[in-house]
Order: C-alpha cells, then structure tokens, then sequence
C-alpha cells in the first residue's frame, strides 16, 4: 500500500485569521493568550484538513516564518533580544520585526524598538524569511517546547503525525556569519542540539521526522558535501526515522552524496526532477523509504493524473511499501481552498486546485496505485475532460499575441543614446539637487482606501463616487510630499489594490480569486494573479491617475509601474508554455503603457523588477538563459522612451551583488535598492563593479514600524558614498510604504529629507 503524507500546509487560513491575528496583538488590541488561541484553531482545522493522508505534518505552522522558528528552537537569538526577559513570543517578534506588541515593550522597557533581523527570499519563491545570524562565538540550546506542544495538539485530535524541521545544512546555508567567520566551524556545536531534539521527539512516540535539506538541490562544493556525510552519521541513531526533503529542484551531482547517506527515506520533487526517480530508486538501499512529490505544491493548476499514473505505476510496482506520495514541496506555497471561490469564472475554476484540491489529488493518485485506475474512474474522467477545456479553450490562445511576439527585434529593447548622453539630458530638464529626495511608489493604505474599494466592488458606491475618494487619496500623498520637500514625487497608488494584481485585473489573460491568499512573511499576505492566457493591454491601465496627480504639483511626478518579470514571477504563471514567453507578452503590454504615460507628459517613469532575482534557477550553471530573457524583457518594457524620459526600476529584500552585470544590462538610468536592513552591505559589491548608472540605497526599513534617525540615515548614505559618487546616488526607503501607517511615514520622511539636506551642506 502507498503512503500519502504532506510535507507542509498554508498557515494563514483562507480567511487570513492568523494575519489579522498578528495585527491586532501587535497593536494592543488582543491579548497573547487570544493570539495564541487563534493558532490553536487555525492548526486544529489544518490537520482536519489533511486527516485523509497517512502522515500529516507537524511544525509547519509559524506565527511568523519557519525558520525564525528553528532559530529560537536552537537558542540562536541575537544578542540585541537577549536582555529581554518576558515571553518567548515577544521576544519571536523583535527578531522579525523589530518591536512586538505595544504593551509587551512598555513592560520590558523597550521604547524604540530593536534591529529587526535581515530578511530574503526562501530560495526562489516569494516567501521571505528572517536571516539566522552567526558569529565565531554563536553557540546553540534546545527549546522545544512549541514543537513538543503541538505534537500533543495533533495526536489528541487523532492526528498520525510526522514532525518537520528544517536540517542543520540548510540551516547553516540560509544564514549569514555579521563576522565573516566559516559557517560550518560551527556545524560541530549544532549537530548535538540537533540530536537532542530527535531524541525529545523520539521520545513522544514520532517514528519518522521530515527533516528539510532543500539546499541539496542547489550546488554545493565539497566542503559542505563532507558537511552533510558527517551531519548524517552523526544524526543516525535509529530512534527515530529519517525522511530527508528535498523540493525546488533536481538533486544532479548531489544525488550520488544523497543515496549514500544513512537516512530511511528521501523525499524528491519529481516536478522538477522527475527524470531522477530512477537513478534515486536503483542506488537507494533496498529498504529506504522513496517519497515522490508528484503535485505540483508551487502552481495551482489540476495534475494530469492519467499522465502521472503512466510514469508512476510502474515506480510503485518496482517499490511496492516503499513508496511514499505527497506533493513536490510545502502547500504554502497555495492558497488553501478552491470551494471558497464563488464569484471565480466557472470554466476556469474547473481547471484549478488549491492546497486542498491537490491533497484529493494525493489520495485518488493513491487508490489507483493500490486498487487500480478502474476504482477512481469518475474521477480521472472528470479530470481529464478540464484538462481539454483548458488545452481546447479560446481563451487561453490569441493569435494576435504571438504575431506581435514573433514580430519582436533587438532593437525594440535599446536606448536612444548611453547613459551619460541621457543622465546631461534628464538633468537639464529636471533641475533636481545633489542627494535627490523621492519614494518607491506607495503611500499608506488607510480605512478610508480600503473602505471604498470594498464598497465600489460590491456595489455600494458607484464609479465615480469612488473615483473622487481615490483622487481625495492621491492629493493629500502629493500634499504631505510637498509638506516633507520630497523632490520627487509619487501619485501613492490609492487606487491600487496589489501592486502585480492591479495590473492583472486590467490585462487580458488573468483571472482572480477572492480568497487566494498566500503568505509572503509574516502577517503579509498577497493574493497571486492567475495568468492562464495569452496577455494583450485593451487600454491605458495608470494614466489616468498619474496625469491627475502630476496636475496637482510643480514638481516632478514618477509614474509608477510594475514590470513584466515581477508580474510574471508573483503570478500564478501558466504551464503550457515557456515562462519566457509569457514575459515577453507582458514586457508588451507594460512598454505600451510606458510610452502613454511619456506621451501623458511624465518625464520618469518607475518600473518595479522586486522579483527579478526570484525567478533565478536555483543552480549557478543556469541563470544565464533566465537573466538573458529576463533582462530583454524589462529592456522591451522600458527603452522605447526618448532620453529625456529617466526610467527608474526598484528591487527588494532580496541579494543582488552576484547578477549585478545583468542589472546593469537593464540600463535604468536609476536603481533603488533594499540596503537598510543589512546595513549597506549589499553595496560592496560596487567596491569591484563599476555600476554605471544612478542608484539609490534605501535609508528606511519600511517592513519594521521603527522610525529611523536622521543621524543613521547619514550615516547609511555616507557608507554608500565610499563606493558610489554622490553625484549618482539617491535617497529613498527600501520599499514602497503602503503597509505602514501615516504616523509613521511622516516623522520618518521627515527625518529622510532632514539627512539629504545634512548630506548636501556636509557636500558643499
């Protein structure tokens, strides 16, 4: 009989309970013990969800990232949190954000709050997680009390469980030496920790542990190959059983190091590395567990399960017991339920499934593996006829898309003229000063925001009553930017419900759920688009807002737009074409919108690429043929303006310094980056690459509610001015300011607009 278990599920609830939750003990307005409660409820339904398998998950649920957890279940805090004393949660808090509840630091004396943890991209997806941090000195503890807690949560609820826990490996790998010391000198005061914590868990009756490695799938040299060979043996004291993950990839020269290490059983995405199953299967001990991840648990789209069942029975005849099914990684990376869409078109519904949809997948794919296809007819008919409405459909295919795809010419991405000819051009024209003054794009979306989308969508207010809401919105963000002296200003994006999913909602080719949320950290939740067709423009998506807020001021107004790979890469992409192709459509459909916003009279022009380096592939050997088309995109996107016109692109939370050639190949004629958090430290690659153009380090952490001092803000700017001349460099925040609140936008531009004033008399 084939197992079926799941290696992780949403955490949110589909209505985002765990979200506003967060929220509201955060602002004093719950209490630790409500907050607390709601987790218990959220992981009681969860496992109700998941009671079908044979082994649910365990640990997958977080109150703010997964391995924020693993960082407390190891004793490894920080040492600006230490000296705090109280509960553990708060202190949880400090870490990912700064500052916990408002209550919590009054009761510890902590006013101002701390620096919130480095936070980056969970491999290639668009979950963040906070960075664990390591030093020559860092030493570990056990805590597992949470993990041991919901273990007994679980099993009282008549739960088969399988506790998770991300691996020591990868654990080091995500993390980052503030001393620049070898991460694994410290492997050795880990791996007891490590075995403490599989003795406690053995300890409750767990007889398998999912133990996380996905850092296999990426390329490991040999140092950190010899590191998983003596993890393993180490880690291999039979109490209880092994189930080693891996997920986002192909295993390729790790899978000889995988099939030699003394684990029972190893979990492999065959999603993306279907082609290994048999080499996996033919060097495996003949008594290791195989786990095949044969749903997709990053895309939403139904499984061919006729297909699948092809290549898999023959595995499951081969492996017999030992065969383990789930899907190819966690489901949070998915929304949690198809039947909560009521308004979502019917056809197209028909061809999708959420976490779950695809865990129903798991068990029909299971009963046909262990009673034959005959037992599960109805459903692999139903099946297979939403797989033809979506192969046959005409709205997925529009002839017209691909002509102008086809019709697309090298050209079509250059500049008029090199930068040095347009930065004299852009500069005459636009008079702004030394160190100018300017935000990513949003500003606050306040009650009053949400309140009349809310209404216009469900019909309480008409179009042009909630129009005039929006342009009283975008005043008063052009009136408080005129009140700071921001030089260049923004429009605030009121009307703007996503910054990837407004833009969907106005091309052909996208489609919405109400309830598809997904996580991206913490109480931060983003409903992805669905691109399921070919992409075309019917009209003007911005400009409209944009001319109306450029009325309003003197100064100039940055048109603000979301480029073509970050819609692609925060998008549910289709999977019956190339991803680059989708790209190209949407690098179409933006660049139409770049030149009626220049023919509209806006003279820059921001082009948002925050996931740009997202979509990399997890291995080295291949980014080039991603950053090759990626970049095209953006430059098709962007270059058919006059020299006049500056384009501005802004990336995110996210490393950059190895693609750095391929952003310079965009050729924005200015770059604002995410550089607050890790203390300029993203710049030093401009130590050794000479980045031509403009760039601005972001001054202002938006994604933590402390409000920064003039004082650090010149001193984050003077670190960037050893390597960049001030000549080239802007000041601005991180990020765009739409999560934050207006009290602490205000005093924090106040003191941004302070230090580049401070920076141009120190300049004088």
């Amino acid at each position: 009989m084939v197992t079926t278990h799941n290696l992780g599920f949403p955490r949110t609830g589909f209505k985002r309970e765990l979200k506003f939750a967060l929220e509201a003990y955060w602002k004093g307005q719950s209490s630790l013990a409500m907050l607390e409660q709601v987790g218990t409820e959220l992981r009681a339904r969860h496992w109700r969800d998941q009671a079908g398998l044979d082994l649910a998950p365990v640990g997958d649920f977080s109150f703010y990232d997964q391995v924020l957890d693993m960082s407390f279940m190891l004793g490894n805090l920080p040492t600006r949190v230490r000296d705090f004393h109280g509960e553990q949660l708060d202190n949880y808090f400090r870490v990912a954000r700064g500052r916990s509840a408002a209550v919590a630091e009054e009761n510890t004396g902590c006013c101002g709050g701390v620096a919130a943890g480095e936070m980056t991209k969970w491999f290639d997806t668009n979950y963040h997680y906070i960075v664990p941090e390591f030093d020559a000195e860092t030493t570990f503890t056990l805590d597992a009390s949470r993990l041991l807690s919901q273990l007994d949560e679980a099993r009282k609820q008549g739960i088969r469980t399988k506790p998770v826990i991300i691996g020591p490996i990868t654990y080091l790998a995500l993390g980052k030496a503030k001393d620049g010391s070898d991460k694994l000198d410290l492997l050795p005061r880990l791996l007891p920790v490590y075995a403490r914590l599989l003795d406690a868990l053995a300890q409750t009756g767990a007889g398998w542990v999912q133990i996380d490695e996905p850092v296999l799938v990426t390329e490991l040299d040999a140092s950190w190959q010899n590191a998983f060979v003596q993890t393993y043996q180490a880690l291999d004291t039979r109490r209880v059983k092994l189930l080693l993950a891996t997920y986002f990839g192909q295993l390729r020269e790790n899978l000889a190091l995988v099939s030699r290490l003394p684990v029972q059983g190893v979990h492999l995405d065959t999603i993306n590395a279907r082609e290994e199953v048999a080499e996996l299967v033919k060097t495996s001990p003949p008594d290791r567990i195989i786990s095949l991840g044969i749903v997709n648990g990053r895309n939403i789209w139904k499984t061919d399960l006729e297909a699948t069942l092809d290549w898999l029975e023959p595995v499951a005849k081969l492996l017999g017991d030992r065969l383990w099914i789930a899907p190819s990684c966690s489901l949070l990376h998915v929304p949690v339920d198809l039947a909560a869409e009521e308004k979502m078109d019917a056809e197209i519904s028909s061809w999708l499934a959420f976490a779950v949809q695809k865990l129903d997948e798991i068990r029909v794919l299971a009963l046909a593996l262990d009673r034959g296809r005959s037992a599960v007819t109805s459903e692999l008919v139903t099946n297979r006829a939403a797989l033809d409405s979506r192969h046959s459909s005409p709205r997925v295919n529009n002839p017209d898309v691909k002509k102008a795809i086809a019709a697309i010419t090298e050209s079509l991405g250059r500049r008029m003229s090199e930068f040095g000819a347009r930065a004299a051009k852009q500069a005459a024209l636009l008079q702004l000063p030394l160190y100018p003054t300017t935000t990513i794009g949003s500003f606050p979306q306040t009650r009053e925001i949400r309140l009349a989308r809310s209404q216009f969508k469900s019909g309480k207010i008409d179009e042009g009553t909630y129009k005039a809401t929006m342009r009283r919105e975008i005043e008063h963000a052009v009136r408080e930017q005129e009140k700071l002296g921001l030089d260049v200003l923004v429009h605030g994006e009121a009307e703007r419900n996503d910054m990837v999913e407004y833009f969907g909602e106005q091309l052909e080719g996208y489609v919405f759920s109400q309830n598809g949320w997904v996580q991206s950290y913490g109480s931060r939740c983003v409903k992805p688009p669905i691109l399921f067709g070919d992409i075309s423009r019917p009209k003007a998506m911005t400009v409209e807002w944009i001319s109306y807020a450029a009325s309003l001021t003197d100064k100039p107004m940055k048109g603000m737009l979301t480029g073509p790979v970050t819609i692609l890469n925060w998008s549910f992409v289709r999977d019956d074409q190339p991803r680059s192709a989708s790209c190209f459509q949407l690098a179409l459909a933006i660049r139409d919108e770049v030149l009626d916003l220049e023919k509209a009279g806006i003279r820059i022009i921001q082009i948002d690429e925050a996931a740009l380096r997202e979509g990399l592939p997890l291995r080295k050997s291949q980014w080039q043929d991603y950053l090759t088309w990626a970049v095209e995109a953006f430059c098709i996107a962007a270059n058919g303006v006059a020299d006049e016109t500056q384009i501005h692109t802004h990336m995110c939370y996210s490393e950059f310094n190895d693609i750095i050639a391929a952003i310079a190949a965009m050729d924005a004629d200015v770059i604002t980056i995410e550089t607050s958090r890790s203390d300029m430290e993203l710049l030093d690659v401009f130590e050794t690459f000479n980045y031509p153009n403009q760039i601005g380090p972001g001054v202002y952490d938006i994604h933590s509610p402390n409000i920064p001092t003039e004082a650090q803000m010149v001193t984050l700017m003077e670190k960037a001015n050893e390597r960049i001349p001030a000549q080239r460099l802007w000041v601005n925040p991180d990020c765009g300011l739409k999560t934050r609140q207006w009290n602490e936008v205000i005093p924090a531009l106040v003191n941004m607009v302070r230090a580049a004033r401070t920076l141009r008399e120190k300049s004088a």
